[in-house]
């Protein structure tokens, strides 16, 4: 099942989570980085259908970070159990075991969900 458009919705909610003023912090180098030059980097691969879509998996990355340095795993973990408490990243690795299948009914919903959360974020962060 095709998740194009909820990729999309999911990168913006994320990006946008993690900005003030379209601005935010690469989650492993701490280099400033911009929302449209900005990744949704995720700890987990999104080959892993269990964790694709959690939160706690993603957070705003510089392109250097996601793209060249393969996503500074080790770095992206420590980021998480700092975040989360320690031992999500763990947690997050035994949840991506799971097998996940999602159909077009749930793949609609979280699109709608997350194009939903945007709009409240954008409110709420005056953009």
């Amino acid at each position: 099942m095709k998740t194009d458009k909820l990729d999309k919705a999911f990168s913006i909610y994320i990006r946008t989570r993690d900005t003030v003023d379209g601005v935010g912090k690469c989650c492993t180098c701490g280099k400033i980085t911009e929302f449209k030059g900005g990744h949704c980097g995720h700890f987990i691969s999104r080959r892993h259908q269990a964790t694709r879509f959690n939160e706690k998996n993603c957070a705003l990355q510089c392109v250097s970070c996601n793209t060249y340095n393969q996503g500074r795993q080790y770095e992206f973990g420590l980021f998480i159990d700092q975040k989360y408490g320690k031992g999500t990243a763990e947690r997050l690795l035994i949840e991506s075991r799971q097998v996940c299948k999602r159909g077009k009914v749930e793949i609609d919903t979280l699109t709608d969900y997350y194009k939903k959360e945007v709009a409240k974020l954008k409110a709420e962060k005056n953009l």
